[in-house]
């Protein structure tokens, strides 16, 4: 058959023929997906729920509200399944469709199940820009996370908070939703919902940033503790959020640990290249104050080159210690800075421009002069240079004397550092996290339940009964191979 007549022979697939099909596959993920949610409920195995909840994002792009609503449809709720009644008849009516009972609700709906067909409500709303029932059907089914405490809706119950929060924040009004987040917090850690917890506290954190309440949110992190087998992007969603604080308080180490572990937390790929490019700029920053210089393989990285040119170009003039290049670059790409909300980190690091500049001519001069130090550093006066110097000297930036009344600069010799304790808090700090990433690691390692146990056990009633049949054999045979010599000693 040519190729000719095998084209001809294909049936023609027409418009209305491909939207059918696209339903009804939409339809049958669904479907398939709710199935996965029963036997996760029926089972206590949350492995199941993720199962489900892992194929949202690619039903983002496919959702369509009349198939959401075909199948809300066939289910109902029992009359002591109230609140279930009303979530139900919540999503329906954002999605613009009639509550009325269906002559097809034969299936029971269960709370993880509804709960999980207004995420998927929730999904469509937001992309549809409608903000303003989104918010209203966000508030129903918070109350219901309220009213029904299962373990088992801790997972959907997170996602659920996530976009409860979106919606306030793309209408301008993240404040209304804090005291919702509060008291949702307080009940997720009485009903030991680890999920569900630790998006609360990555929200109600990125609430207080959004309106700068940095003191709230630092208190808010005191008082609360992170669980410590939530999943690893809401685990570096936090990191990240603490070292941003922490940051902003001056407490810069804090800030690069918790900045350094957030980049190791997420993979460092296109799906997660914005959340790279937002924590390495900080994180530059955060080193930089630190008085290190990062590395240039940083800013080679592709997905890092372009968004972090700013910041290379702001690391050279810190490396350099050149007072006018750092002010050329700040000026150059202050809004850029400000869009990235580290303005004022940046404008914290004139003074460590300036003692970078004092490190290098105290290097470079064993005795050099107030005015010279004026004019390499382009300082205003001879006063302010050695009142930095002064400065520079008490924080142990440079070993030096200052010869007030001959106004002039005398640097020490340089001190071996391997003599000092350097090299000994250098390894302890790596020891400390090479310990701390083991700890990690055997924290997060998943071990099987009970259920295997009774196979294990069959299997090893089996291999017994195999081992006492081959010696039965053995014996047979051994009898049967006497009886044998007996019979030849007769003959």
């Amino acid at each position: 058959m040519s190729n000719n007549e095998s084209a001809s022979m294909e049936v023609e697939v027409t418009p209305e023929q491909k939207r059918a099909e696209e339903r009804r596959i939409l339809s049958e993920d669904i479907s398939r997906n709710v199935k996965f949610l029963e036997r996760g409920i029926a089972a206590s195995e949350v492995h199941y729920i993720h199962r489900a909840l892992r194929s949202v994002t690619a039903l983002r792009k496919r959702l369509q509200s009349d198939v959401l609503v075909e199948i809300i449809s066939t289910y109902s709720a029992t009359a002591s399944q109230q609140v279930v009644s009303d979530c139900l008849k919540s999503i329906l009516e954002s999605l613009g469709q009639s509550a009325a009972a269906s002559a097809a609700s034969v299936k029971v709906c269960e709370p993880e199940v509804a709960m999980y067909f207004g995420l998927l409500a929730q999904l469509l709303l937001l992309d549809g820009n409608e903000y303003e029932r989104g918010a209203q059907l966000s508030n129903v089914l918070v109350a219901m996370v309220s009213s029904t405490q299962r373990r088992t809706l801790d997972s959907v119950a997170s996602r659920v908070f996530f976009y409860y929060s979106r919606f306030f924040e793309v209408a301008d009004r993240l404040s209304d939703a804090r005291a919702s987040l509060l008291n949702a917090l307080q009940t997720a850690t009485l009903a030991n919902m680890k999920e569900t917890k630790a998006m609360l506290l990555t929200l109600l954190l990125r609430n207080y940033m959004h309106y700068k309440l940095y003191d709230q949110a630092e208190r808010l992190a005191a008082k609360t503790s992170f669980p410590t087998d939530a999943p690893n992007n809401l685990l570096a969603r936090y990191l990240y959020y603490m070292g941003r604080i922490e940051a902003i308080q001056l407490n810069y180490s804090q800030a690069q640990l918790h900045l350094l572990e957030a980049t190791r937390k997420a993979p460092l790929n296109a799906a997660t290249a914005g959340f790279q490019q937002t924590v390495h700029k900080i994180c530059v920053i955060v080193d930089l104050l630190m008085g290190n210089i990062p590395e240039r393989s940083l800013f080679r990285i592709p997905i890092l080159n372009k968004p972090l040119q700013p910041y290379f170009e702001l690391t050279q003039a810190v490396r350099v210690g050149d007072l006018s290049q750092f002010q050329e670059v700040v000026h150059r790409y202050q809004d850029k800075f400000l869009q990235d909300q580290v303005l004022v980190l940046v404008q914290r690091l004139r003074h460590n421009v300036i003692k970078a500049g004092i490190r290098s001519i105290s290097v470079a001069y064993s005795r050099i002069s107030l005015r010279d130090i004026c004019l390499k550093l382009h300082l205003d006066s001879e006063e302010d240079a050695e009142y930095i110097v002064a400065k520079a000297i008490r924080d142990g930036v440079i070993d030096a004397k200052i010869d007030h009344e001959k106004g002039f600069v005398k640097s020490s010799e340089i001190r071996n550092v391997y003599a000092t304790s350097d090299p000994q808090h250098a390894f302890d700090k790596r020891i400390t996290f090479c310990l701390n990433l083991y700890n990690e690691s055997v924290k997060s390692m998943r071990y099987p339940g009970g259920d295997h146990r009774k196979e294990l056990a069959y299997a090893d009633e089996a291999i017994k009964r195999e081992r006492e049949f081959a010696q039965e054999l053995e014996n047979e045979d051994f009898d049967d191979d006497v009886d044998g010599d007996a019979m030849d000693e007769d003959l």
